[in-house]
């Protein structure tokens, strides 16, 4: 009889803690460390501009967007496969003379092949030795649609892509970064709306949206384990251009929103109690809801709807009777 290997079992109180809360980010509230997501948006909408500064910050140690800080820098790589080399030089050239960084020093290096397809056998060997090699942060790959020849709707095809690049983020402790669009549609909740299998949504440690509110870039970022910022508007300024925080004015706050939060301020609500106390529509109330969740001011618990308990307060995860 064969003998067969057993799997591995170890006693979860021999297990390493949970690491220390300064060490859980790789850019603190925009992107947990080594974790794997998308960042979505419409075309034109600055979702490369938002990756490549991304970058920047990791590879320099810089704060993002001039504000949130990089606990462990460390090298990147990228590939763009809509951008030219020489683009993509200068764009992240441009980047890092506004933040004061020396570009000839910057550890941003370039992926510089024709195609890489994350559904080619060879391709996939190529990228696993080079990240081996380099031992970069991050890994940036732009865009989705360009990275397989297969149908980004098939469930079974789009699985198979995220759980190779898992076992890259796992293997080689790297974060991804993956640009992808979204459908012109829309959803009531940014992550909904990520063109393609579903599966995209539910793979992401940590997600950010680049979607239009107020008529402006806004960037929306959820997480699978941390709490998300409030959402804050963006603009491509300066000369060399870069990504900014815009804050000329603060986003407009939907009434339906304190509503809410007042009425789950006791206990929590089933979605359904929620709206029958409320009065709204059932579409109006899940988009709010959405928007809530992704910002972290509310949270999904035992069937109903939260508020989570502030950190000084109450040490349980959520408000209870």
């Amino acid at each position: 009889m064969d003998t067969v290997e057993l799997l591995p079992v170890t006693r979860l109180a021999r297990l390493a803690p949970a690491p220390a809360a300064g060490t859980r980010w790789l850019i603190e509230d925009l992107w947990a460390a080594e974790a794997v997501g998308c960042v979505g948006g419409l075309p034109k909408q600055g979702k490369t501009w938002l990756g490549l500064e991304m970058a920047v910050a990791v590879a320099s140690g810089t704060p993002c967007l001039g504000r949130f800080k990089v606990p462990s820098p460390g090298p990147v790589l990228v590939f763009c496969a809509e951008d030219a080399a020489h683009d993509v030089r200068e764009r992240v050239a441009g980047i890092a003379k506004a933040r004061g960084i020396d570009f000839e020093r910057l550890a941003v290096g370039w992926i510089g092949v024709p195609d890489l397809l994350l559904d080619d056998f060879t391709h996939r060997r190529r990228l696993s030795a080079t990240l081996a090699e380099i031992k970069p942060k991050m890994l940036v790959l732009d865009p989705l649609v360009r990275l397989h020849r297969g149908d980004e709707n098939s469930a079974a095809e789009v699985s198979d892509l995220l759980g190779f690049l898992r076992s890259l983020q796992r293997s080689h402790q790297v974060a991804i970064v993956l640009i992808h669009h979204v459908r012109k549609s829309g959803a009531s909740e940014p992550g909904t709306a990520l063109r393609g299998s579903g599966d995209l949504h539910a793979w992401g440690d940590s997600n950010l949206y680049l979607i239009k509110r107020d008529g402006r870039p806004t960037v929306v970022a959820e997480h699978r384990a941390n709490r998300a910022p409030a959402p804050f508007a963006v603009k491509l300024d300066g000369d060399p251009a870069r990504l900014v925080i815009d804050d000329s004015s603060p986003l407009q706050v939907d009434p339906l929103d304190d509503k809410i939060l007042n009425a789950l301020a006791a206990a929590p609500l089933t979605r359904t109690a929620l709206r029958e106390r409320l009065g709204v529509r059932n579409e109006t109330l899940g988009a709010a809801i959405e928007r809530l969740v992704a910002a972290g001011r509310l949270l999904r618990v035992d069937g109903g709807l939260a508020v989570p308990v502030p950190p000084s307060g109450d040490r349980r995860e959520w408000n209870r009777p």
